[in-house]
């Protein structure tokens, strides 16, 4: 089966995964001079199980992971991948207390035999870096629910793991990546968790941090499409660099052609950037997608996506109207069972609409009616945030 809706939320959280540990020491250890280290044996399993993953195909790619931890039970590899099938599925919508459940269970397994395999003494660096991310992940889950102890305590425990994943194997091109959220999102970090990383004498780099995720991007055996999609969330909608945007949106709308989010983003980078031919050709392709669907489900999620993406172009335009238009559109045609994405997010981005014509009681409505709902696919985080504070012109997020 394969689930439709939103990309991972890593911009809607910034998160303690990587915040406690001296930087000089992990520049050292990056850049210390060490005996070449044996060639890694690459898991090609693994990498087209991340490769479905990306295109959602779910079922294929938890398959595979499943296959993997059949053949390698001591291996937390198998177990932090099939943690990450639950968390797109949370990611893209479809937040349900069973879904939560299982993700909860499966990083903790994933910890779990980490954990066994290095007290056994037999923990290479990939079993560090796999403990590191689990950890994180953990802990970023932790940081959503506003658990900052809990969020503390893993992710001190996460950097301490890849730390040594690194001094194993200083050539682990992976671990830049993980290394490079920590000191990107450290330089971002703001309020409670600003206070936590000063205790630490730490504030941050952001350009270290993306210069070591673009080299993970370049570099890494597992981890460069997710540091491909991480760094085009980052230029869409964190940072101002949407030339930057435009190639990594291009080439995972090309080769993960079967998620329509993907070739949303690839539409949004066009609008973003004031290409208005290349943004009608996005539109038109969705339109083109949904009529050779054979099912009215997969044509509605195509057509929807189309909407959404005008929708988008509109609010940025500052037609709030005509987005309501287009967003009402998308509403009409819902489906909470197999695209909950397209239920709370059209629903907020109406309210973003209000607020910017100052219509603020209107717009609160949305966002507490947000709250409310059984399954706020995500948009629950950026509900609350507005229902603080009311969006800007322009802010970013009325293209999420």
């Amino acid at each position: 089966m394969r689930y439709f809706g939103g990309q991972k939320i890593h911009f809607l959280i910034i998160f303690l995964l990587f915040i406690f540990s001296p930087w000089q020491t992990i520049n050292a250890q990056e850049n210390q001079s060490k005996p070449p280290t044996k060639e890694v044996k690459v898991n090609r399993n693994i990498i087209r199980g991340i490769e479905l993953l990306y295109n959602w195909q779910f079922d294929e790619s938890e398959n595979l992971f499943l296959m993997e931890i059949a053949k390698n039970k001591d291996d937390p590899m198998g177990y932090f991948y099939l943690a990450m099938v639950t968390w797109s599925k949370l990611a893209s919508g479809f937040w349900s207390p069973e879904m939560v459940k299982q993700y909860g269970e499966r990083i903790d397994q994933a910890i779990s035999v980490a954990k066994q395999k290095i007290g056994m003494g037999t923990g290479d660096s990939y079993t560090y870096l796999y403990l590191g991310g689990a950890l994180g992940f953990k802990g970023r889950f932790e940081l959503m629910q506003r658990k900052w102890f809990s969020s503390f305590l893993l992710a001190l425990e996460a950097i301490e793991a890849l730390k040594k994943s690194l001094e194993v194997d200083p050539d682990n091109k992976d671990v830049l990546f993980g290394l490079g959220i920590f000191d990107y999102y450290t330089a971002r970090l703001s309020g409670m968790l600003k206070f936590l990383s000063y205790l630490l004498v730490h504030q941050g780099d952001k350009e270290e941090g993306l210069r070591k995720m673009h080299v993970a991007a370049d570099e890494a055996i597992y981890a460069t499409i997710e540091a491909k999609s991480l760094l085009l969330h980052i230029y869409l909608f964190l940072e101002p660099g949407y030339n930057k945007a435009l190639p990594l949106a291009e080439e995972l709308a090309l080769r993960f052609n079967d998620a329509p989010r993907n070739i949303y983003l690839q539409g949004l980078a066009y609008v973003r950037l004031g290409m208005h031919a290349k943004y009608r050709g996005i539109v038109d392709y969705f339109n083109q997608r949904a009529q050779k669907e054979t099912s009215s489900e997969m044509a509605a999620i195509w057509r929807k996506q189309a909407l959404y993406l005008e929708a988008s172009y509109l609010l940025f335009h500052h037609q709030y109207e005509m987005a309501r238009s287009k967003l009402q559109a998308t509403l009409s045609q819902k489906d909470p069972a197999l695209d909950p994405f397209m239920v709370a997010w059209p629903l907020l981005k109406i309210g973003m609409s209000y607020d910017l014509e100052k219509n603020r009681k209107i717009a609160l409505d949305y966002y507490k009616g947000i709250l409310k709902m059984k399954n706020g696919a995500g948009a629950q985080f950026l509900a609350e945030k507005y229902i603080d504070e009311a969006p800007e012109i322009g802010d970013s997020f009325l293209g999420y």
